[in-house]
């Protein structure tokens, strides 16, 4: 089963120097490096555009791209963009706000199977009302 890696998980590992990271951040990138070595990792369009988005060196910017050349991305389906709007709307009733991003990569993780691996806490409050699951560092 694969587990949709978020925008946050991509850029502690593929955008900032070790170095840079506290622990639970380093704890974080193994992980990552785990899902990756066994073939786990997926990732969205959206995410995709996210993480290349802002790269100003021309040079970090092909070297992200061709770590992420090859990994599992669904296409697209206008049955995503319907489900991440059903979501939208179902929060909202519950008095909660989501970006249309957030919502679409909630979506697209629900039609898939799969878990969403992230540092956005926003996707914790997600999952409290959506029938979406997350993936935690040490779980399979």
């Amino acid at each position: 089963m694969s587990v949709l890696i978020d925008t946050g998980i991509w850029s502690l590992a593929l955008r900032r120097r070790r170095l840079q990271l506290d622990g639970q951040q380093r704890d974080l990138v193994v992980e990552w490096r785990r899902l990756i070595e066994e073939g786990s990792a997926a990732m969205a369009g959206p995410i995709r555009q996210e993480l290349l988005s802002g790269i100003r060196a021309l040079e970090q910017f092909e070297r992200v791209r061709a770590n992420i050349a090859g990994l599992d991305c669904p296409t697209l389906l206008i049955s995503d963009f319907d489900q991440a709007a059903i979501f939208y709307n179902h929060l909202r009733r519950k008095g909660i706000s989501g970006g249309p991003i957030d919502l679409l990569i909630c979506a697209i993780a629900y039609r898939q199977g799969w878990a969403i691996f992230t540092t956005d806490r926003d996707f914790e409050r997600y999952a409290r009302h959506l029938p979406i699951r997350l993936h935690r560092v040490g779980t399979s």
